[in-house]
């Protein structure tokens, strides 16, 4: 089968970066199902793991943490799909990934696809989803009830993937009052039409542009992107007793900034479920049949941004460049080989 993987840790702009390789077809075993993977997209994880883990010597790791596509074929104890069954999800960090022809994943954290989207358009959805509901429901718990909550959110990179569907999430399942931040106007104007109330500029003093909106309490802050740059400002603007979450990798966070106010400090790793095999592992599972669901009557919507062509090392070169600048919007997908 086809697939893309690296060899060493290098830098995007080096030919051997990212290759197109030929491997064997895998084969599934226990409550594994088998994929024929028809549309990936791209996430900030995948740079993160290119740069940061280089395989063992001799050996070609594949990236990719987001599929849409068939299932093939099903490990003798699987019982929640069968061949044919298109299904979404975001794979385990601990196996090989989804830029190849054929993909093994554990059925209790795949979802059915959206039956109103295209493969393109679910392939943009597993990761970002499962990132926001966990850290909204999750890790914050919110309550999913529209009566007003006298609380704001503030989320940090609005217009990036996770942003993009937290917004979403909060908006159409929630009470709260929903501020997100982006700094160029392309941004800006995503983020409210995807359901965000208000919008500031995170290059420019918070606090003052928080304050002249007078809003209830910012009383839970995302923190989805650049927490070692904002998380001294934003200990400064969020309420007493509030709940700070992040899902990215600070090089300094020093957490006695919040203990004045009492906040409380929330870790989302999506990863978390599959990688230690939890007891609730099958929560993914359930909760990308609720996305697929909110989709389906379209309370919900694909973030997918840009599609940059079949799946191969050449196109994933340039998604990986486009996060990396840290430009991107909503989602960037590749569908077919």
């Amino acid at each position: 089968m086809k697939a893309v993987g690296y060899r060493k840790s290098l830098p995007i702009d080096d030919a051997s970066s990212l290759v197109d390789f030929e491997t064997a077809k895998p084969e599934p075993k226990g409550r594994d199902i088998r994929v024929a993977v028809k549309a990936i997209s791209a996430n900030p994880v995948d740079y993160k793991v290119r740069k940061r883990a280089a395989p063992p010597e001799g050996e070609t790791k594949i990236l990719g943490y987001d599929a849409a596509g068939i299932v093939d074929a099903v490990g003798p104890d699987v019982s929640l799909f069968k061949p044919g069954d298109e299904v979404f999800y975001a794979g385990s960090i601990l196996r090989q990934g989804t830029n190849s022809e054929f993909h093994l994943v554990d059925e209790r954290i795949v979802g059915a696809k959206p039956k109103t989207l295209s493969f393109a358009q679910a392939a943009a959805l597993p990761l970002t989803s499962i990132t926001a509901w966990e850290l909204l429901f999750d890790r914050f718990g919110v309550a999913l009830d529209m009566s007003f909550d006298p609380r704001t959110l503030l989320i940090i990179g609005g217009a990036g993937g996770v942003g993009s569907i937290l917004i979403q999430l909060a908006r159409h399942l929630t009470g709260l009052t929903i501020v997100a931040t982006a700094s160029r106007p392309e941004s800006q104007k995503w983020c409210l039409d995807l359901g965000a109330h208000a919008v500031i500029d995170h290059g420019q003093p918070m606090k003052e542009q928080i304050e002249k909106l007078k809003l209830p309490p910012v009383a839970l802050i995302a923190s989805l992107t650049n927490t070692e740059q904002h998380y001294k400002a934003l200990a400064d603007i969020i309420a007493p007793q509030g709940k700070y979450g992040l899902i990215d990798d600070p090089g300094e966070f020093n957490v006695s900034v919040f203990k004045a106010k009492a906040v409380s400090i929330h870790w989302e790793a999506m990863f978390t479920r599959s990688s230690f095999q939890t007891p609730d592992m099958d929560e993914q599972h359930h909760l990308l049949d609720a996305v697929a669901e909110l989709v389906d009557k379209r309370v919900l919507r694909t973030t997918l941004d840009q599609t940059f062509g079949t799946i191969n090392a050449a196109n994933l070169k340039r998604a990986h460049a486009l996060l990396e600048s840290g430009k991107s919007r909503g989602k960037i997908v590749l569908e077919g080989w």
